[in-house]
């Protein structure tokens, strides 16, 4: 066997016996080498940890901002619709006797859209007014006649009284006084008929007016017009087309002025007031300017929004029915910071908002709500009006952490 091989096993065999033997001693041995590690560790790292005081504090970038009121606005989305749309439609029968128009036509106020033929009307107008004359001519006879009745009413009175006076004094019999009061019962009669008969002539009068008023309207109606300016939405009814009550002729609708229609969600409706400004952006990039006309009192029952209409002048016609739009409502001002984009942050809970420099240089969380989108910064609500936002390095502090601030201005 070798030297070396010997000195292995004796090791080895010492090692063994220490440890079934000499078990508790080795492991007292440990333990007390292992304490004075310990403690020779605490020391060092004693002497190595600085003092709380000397901890370096975290720079940031800070501006001092101050609230400033701006307008908020109610921002909805919509559609344009025509300030007036209506189908044209004939009130009598007639066949139709113009040129048709064809729609995209500009129409006036009062120009023809279908012109009907009149048919056998003429000369029943002239019919109506001959009786009219008739009518007239019988109201003199009548009066005439009522005259005359009353005439032999006085004359039956005083013959009746006559006779029967004398009847009482024994002058005249009995039958002269009956027949006196029969001539008076009939002038009676005929005084009611005379009466009638000037009620029947002037009834009949009044009839044939009435004939001729609705003649002349039915001729009127085979004109048929444009009740206000606007362009032509369909052809209008085709020559020879027999057109009855209630068949359209033509649909006119009117876009200038033109409404945005848009749908204002509870949350928000009580920002928007009639008559407030507004403007719009269409989906081609066109902007306009005008103002709200009406504001809906009743929800619709199925979005649970409010309609609202602005009015906006449209002199071109360049704005169609049925765009789509986005329209912002002003509403009262409200005070608001204008911070960079940059210096909006999610808190640990998710909670958007901002950190700040407190009292003693120590970061503060406070929450905002995002007002307006500008080129020059977001324009946020929340805030107390003075307020030093940290700019840069609000990702590397959390709440309570102690700062080394750097101001600078705000446009920089």
């Amino acid at each position: 066997m070798k030297p070396l091989h010997f000195l292995i096993a004796i090791l080895v065999s010492g090692f063994l016996y220490l440890l079934v033997f000499e078990r508790e001693s080795l492991l007292d041995f440990a333990k007390g080498n292992a304490g004075v590690v310990s403690e020779e560790s605490e020391t060092q790292e004693t002497a190595e940890t600085p003092d709380a005081e000397a901890t370096p504090l975290v720079s940031v970038v800070a501006i001092h901002s101050t609230a400033r009121t701006v307008d908020s606005a109610v921002m909805l989305r919509g559609r344009t619709e025509a300030a007036r749309q209506v189908t044209v439609m004939a009130e009598t029968s007639g066949k139709v006797v113009s040129e048709p128009l064809r729609k995209g036509a500009y129409i006036e106020a009062g120009q023809t859209l279908c012109q009907l033929d009149s048919g056998t009307r003429e000369s029943r107008l002239a019919e109506a007014k001959a009786r009219l004359i008739e009518a007239q001519a019988r109201l003199p006879e009548a009066i005439a006649s009522a005259t005359g009745a009353a005439a032999k009413l006085t004359e039956a009175k005083v013959n009746e009284n006559a006779a029967r006076r004398l009847n009482q004094q024994g002058y005249a019999s009995e039958t002269r006084a009956a027949s006196a009061e029969a001539a008076l019962q009939g002038a009676l009669a005929g005084i009611e008929s005379a009466k009638a008969a000037v009620v029947s002539a002037k009834a009949a009068i009044e009839a044939a007016n009435a004939s001729i008023a609705s003649i002349e309207k039915d001729i009127e109606n085979l004109t048929i017009t444009a009740p206000f300016a606007g362009l032509l939405e369909t052809d209008t009814a085709e020559l020879g087309v027999l057109l009855q009550p209630g068949s359209p002729c033509a649909t006119i609708i009117q876009l200038d002025p033109i409404k945005l229609v848009g749908f204002a969600p509870e949350t928000e409706v009580d920002k928007v007031t009639v008559g407030a400004m507004a403007g719009a952006r269409l989906a081609t990039g066109r902007e306009v300017v005008g103002r709200v006309t009406f504001l809906s009192r009743s929800a619709d029952p199925l979005t649970r929004t409010f309609r609202v209409e602005v009015q906006v002048p449209n002199a071109g016609l360049a704005i169609r029915d049925g765009q789509t739009v986005e329209i912002i409502v002003a509403s009262d001002g409200t005070k608001a910071h204008l911070l960079p984009q940059s210096s909006l942050t999610l808190n640990n809970d998710g909670a958007l908002g901002i950190r700040y420099v407190g009292p003693d240089n120590i970061t503060g969380f406070a929450p905002v709500s995002i007002l307006r989108d500008t080129p020059e910064g977001i324009w946020v609500a929340g805030l107390p009006d003075k307020v030093d936002v940290i700019v840069l390095g609000h990702e590397y502090v959390i709440a309570g952490v102690k700062l080394d601030v750097t101001y600078r201005e705000a446009g920089q």
